[in-house]
């Protein structure tokens, strides 16, 4: 008798993450994961064809007994409403997988078939962060949570093993700190900074899409070229002397009137101020929360930028305990937790038991 295979997808807006994992009698057997750039507003059209391409990549030729789903491309402006934008991908699960059990993960952390799912497409739309919080809460009894990926950060605060987050939708989360318009690649950098210091005098930034995230964590050596896998503002490469171009072009100049050591000096600004974006609503959550605890709770970091912003944020703040997802699995997933999670959730509905799951 084979053993059951589930795969996790995570679809984004712009990129999807996919998880496959192997379970045998209530363990966790394998696990391969893989993410892949694709942007739904351009290309939505091939979706189902891409998620069929992961599904290969990771567990080949295998037949697959259950998927699991999970999606925050609902918001992508190829679609009307995010009501279309959930029919859509269902359809395209759907499509790609039209003989196998597809479960699609709630904002109330449970998980719906298809059929529950199409009537209550708003209840699993960005339903994504709480796969992450139930994964944690295996883990971690007492928590928060901050997973920073390409172009969000989630905070998740966790008590007594169970997810305590106050929003469900996205515009809860914005509102109420849990959701940060924040990431490691896609990040408009005038959307984090207004103004630039340079030379002893202040510099406006242009409102223009000339450099992002990326570039700044690029040229800081936070992510590799291979990190930085969405497109660039200029189209152009990934090297640090591209990135440094395109960030110098936010004050309206370049590489030939700035200096290394000046736009260096300005991208550490801007991380800087990242950070603090991330502080700021990490400080907001701890706030309404505080009281779940007994003093303040361990910070369990994920994502692309786990290290680098989700990390730094909650150090500013002066928590002491930290530490890495990957620590505590003793797994690269970070950059697919969220695939990793509703995969797992997944196979415990399929194996009807908790699985063991840490590697």
């Amino acid at each position: 008798m084979s053993l059951p295979n589930v795969i996790g997808f995570d679809i984004g807006g712009a990129n999807t993450k996919a998880a496959f994992i192997n379970v045998e009698k209530g363990h966790l057997v394998d696990l391969k994961s893989s993410s892949k750039y694709f942007p739904v507003w351009k290309e939505r059209e091939r979706l189902s064809a891409m998620l069929l391409w992961l599904k290969s990549k990771l567990g080949g030729s295998s037949k697959i007994d259950c998927v699991g789903v999970t999606m925050t491309a609902e918001l992508a402006d190829s679609y009307r409403t995010k009501k279309e934008g959930v029919e859509d991908i269902l359809a395209t699960v759907e499509k790609a997988f039209p003989a196998t059990k597809v479960l699609i993960l709630n904002t109330k952390g449970q998980l719906l078939t298809l059929s529950q799912a199409r009537q209550e497409p708003l209840q699993v739309a960005a339903a994504n962060w709480a796969a992450t919080g139930w994964m944690v809460a295996q883990l971690v009894r007492d928590c928060i949570v901050l997973d920073t990926g390409s172009t969000t950060t989630s905070i998740i605060p966790i008590a007594r093993g169970a997810v305590k987050a106050e929003g469900e939708t996205d515009l809860e989360k914005l509102t109420n700190g849990e959701l940060v318009y924040t990431g490691s690649l896609r990040t408009n950098v005038a959307a984090i900074v207004q103004t630039i210091p340079l030379e002893g005098r202040v510099v406006r930034v242009a409102s223009e899409l000339f450099a992002q995230s990326g570039d700044v964590h690029l040229i800081l050596g936070n992510i590799s070229e291979e990190d930085y896998t969405v497109e660039a503002a200029d189209g152009k490469g990934k090297t640090k002397k591209e990135a440094m171009a395109r960030l110098a072009r936010i004050i309206c100049a370049d590489v030939e009137t700035l200096n290394e050591a000046q736009i260096l000096k300005m991208a550490q600004y801007v991380h800087d101020k990242q950070v603090e974006q991330v502080a700021n609503a990490l400080s907001q959550v701890y706030g309404r929360t505080k009281a779940l605890w007994r003093g303040k709770p361990s910070v369990v970091v994920t994502g692309l930028g786990g290290g680098f912003l989700a990390r730094k944020a909650a150090e500013k703040l002066g928590f002491s305990e930290l530490c890495d997802l990957e620590d505590l699995v003793k797994c690269r997933i970070a950059k697919v937790s969220t695939a990793v999670g509703v995969g797992l959730m997944a196979a415990t509905e399929l194996e009807g038991e908790r699985i063991e799951w840490t590697l």
